[in-house]
């Protein structure tokens, strides 16, 4: 390591100690890594394995039904609108519960993942409305999201970096199995059930399999404080309902927070609204919210750069390049990938006569290479020690995946050129995930990991929630120009009835005028948005390039040397080089 690299990470070290110490969250669960016996460490495993095969079936299924529920209610365009605001809470989501994690412990952060999955999942299997079903999927999105954010934490907290990547990819194996029980399970539920059974299920089996891990947690962080492994806080004056609440604010950052989802949401919903508004871009409600969500950010930047206690994006991360490579390469990915897939699986039921089930087994693809393909990356990562090029041969892989779809996306195209361009997508993409994320979590101190992790998430959803809701603009903008081009032998009504609902265009028979004219129209959308990914799949490669390749280890981080229960490892030093 060079003198240079020295004095930087020493800083970087000083600067952390300054400005916060460790919370109680982090504190605990280093506490709990000493009092893991063989069998308590292999029942986190397997509660970490429950968790991320309820997680893989929930992501393996129900993203099918809402096609149809919406579609149940004549509102399958607003699909968009329903993803933005969903991409928002899974974007905004990740930060509290990340703080939520730091400040309490990870097992309390899992219950209350546990609370929104069932209470969203009982308000979506009850939805008599659209508004109901979207509603209940902001709140599903809650737990949905802090799922996934609580298992990579988790993974960092009990793995050292040589190890991380393949530990993380092992955890989405399942989506390799679900990648097909899960195709039939959906088709199997559309055919006897119904969408509301399909969403409803996961109520009773999300609070099954999550309370394993959950049990574990809470033994261990228990088990560690009775031994007086936990240091106590220093003694304080008793304070007042109100100044605990505070206190309890300033630590989460509540303002920053509402701030932040403030933000983004008022920045990210006029872009699909304004299509299906009342006068479009002319409506003055669309530049209000535009206008409110930017100075509303700027706000945000300011108060969590000089007010905020423990801000939730504090002025040291945006000094730290792999979090900020990471997060770039994050956002214009998922800008491109929801560009895509936003209406993917209803063009494929438009355009290919397949059965459910195959178009299932389509969707999986994507899933299931990316899953196989990240664990091969995170073996790569064990033995390499070294993640920064792998990262980019990962991404360009994605990149020719997506160029590969201008053409695979026509109304014309082979099932074989549709499912290679998702398998391609997939190798790359996951590749690039494990890379990205070791990475950026290597770059931080262990305090730092939970948000730090949130904080690369956060930026890579909102490039989901824009992917989705520039498609949602395209489609709603282009697509009934299109209906009206090639079935304009239709009433204005009945296209209308086309354009809301893909089980409307499935009644007519291939080779039908209505049906061919559709396709057709459908093709051309598509290539739009194609085009589009592609171009915004540059950049991802560009940013990857500005990475630090640093060494993966045996030590929790590669800015400390110190182990996993936060012991110093005087030889760990020698070993935690840079290449830029």
């Amino acid at each position: 390591m060079s003198s240079i690299h020295k004095d930087t990470e020493s800083s970087r070290d000083q600067d952390f100690e300054s400005e916060q110490d460790a919370q109680l969250g982090v504190v605990t669960v280093e506490a709990a890594e000493k009092v893991y016996g063989r069998y308590s460490k292999w029942f986190l495993f397997i509660g970490l394995a429950l968790a991320s095969y309820v997680y893989s079936l929930d992501g393996s299924t129900t993203y099918t039904y809402l096609a149809f529920a919406a579609s149940s209610f004549g509102k399958h365009s607003l699909i968009s609108s329903i993803q933005v605001a969903q991409s928002i809470i899974l974007a905004c989501g990740k930060p509290v519960i990340a703080k939520v994690a730091d400040v309490t412990s990870r097992g309390t952060a899992y219950v209350a993942v546990l609370l929104f999955y069932v209470v969203g999942y009982i308000i979506i299997a009850s939805a008599h409305n659209v508004g109901a079903l979207g509603g209940g999927i902001v709140i599903y999105a809650c737990g949905y999201t802090g799922l996934q954010l609580l298992t990579q934490v988790i993974i960092a907290d009990i793995t050292t970096l040589k190890w991380r990547g393949l530990v993380s990819g092992l955890t989405s194996s399942p989506f390799i199995i679900n990648g097909f029980i899960g195709a039939n399970v959906s088709a199997g539920v559309m055919a006897h059930a119904g969408w509301r059974w399909g969403y409803g299920m996961f109520a009773i089996l999300i609070p099954v399999s999550l309370s394993p891990l959950i049990i574990t947690l809470y033994w261990a962080e228990t088990k560690a404080k009775k031994l007086g492994l936990v240091k106590a806080a220093p003694s304080e004056p008793s304070r007042t309902v109100l100044q605990t609440i505070w206190n309890y604010a300033e630590q989460l950052d509540v303002i920053g927070l509402l701030l932040m989802g403030a933000a983004v949401a008022l920045i990210l919903l006029p872009l699909t609204l304004s299509q299906t508004a009342k006068g479009k871009w002319d409506n003055p409600s669309m530049i209000a919210m535009l206008v409110v969500g930017c100075v509303l950010l700027i706000v945000f930047a300011i108060w969590d750069f000089r007010f905020a206690k423990r801000p939730v994006v504090a002025l040291r991360f945006l000094k730290n390049r792999a979090v900020l490579a990471a997060s770039w390469i994050g956002f214009f990915d998922f800008v491109s990938f929801y560009l895509t897939s936003t209406y993917l699986y209803s063009f494929v039921l438009v355009v290919k006569p397949w059965s459910l089930v195959d178009a299932n087994y389509f969707s999986s693809c994507v899933s299931v290479a990316l899953t196989v393909f990240g664990i091969c990356a995170g073996v790569y990562m064990r033995f390499a020690h070294r993640y920064k090029w792998l990262l980019v041969v990962g991404l360009v892989i994605r990149l020719a995946g997506v160029g590969m779809m201008i053409h695979s996306r026509g109304a014309n195209a082979s099932d074989a050129e549709l499912v290679w361009t998702q398998i391609i997508q997939g190798m790359g993409g996951g590749i690039a995930a494990a890379a990205s994320q070791v990475g950026a979590q290597a770059s931080v101190p262990h305090a730092d990991v939970a948000i730090i992790t949130a904080i690369v998430l956060l930026w890579t959803e909102i490039g989901g929630a824009i992917g989705t809701a520039i498609a949602g603009a395209i489609w709603t903008n282009t697509m009934p120009k299109n209906l009206a081009k090639y079935i304009g032998f239709l009433p204005a009504d009945q296209q209308a009835e086309i354009f809301g609902s893909i089980t409307d265009v499935m009644k007519y028979p291939r080779g039908d005028p209505i049906r061919e004219g559709v396709i057709t129209a459908y093709g051309e959308t598509m290539k739009v948005l194609v085009i589009t990914a592609t171009v915004l799949s540059i950049f991802p490669v560009i940013f990857s390039l500005f990475m630090p390749d640093y060494y993966l280890g045996d030590t929790q981080n590669a800015v400390e040397d110190v182990d996993l229960a936060g012991e110093r490892i005087p030889a760990a030093s020698a070993n935690q080089t840079e290449r830029s």
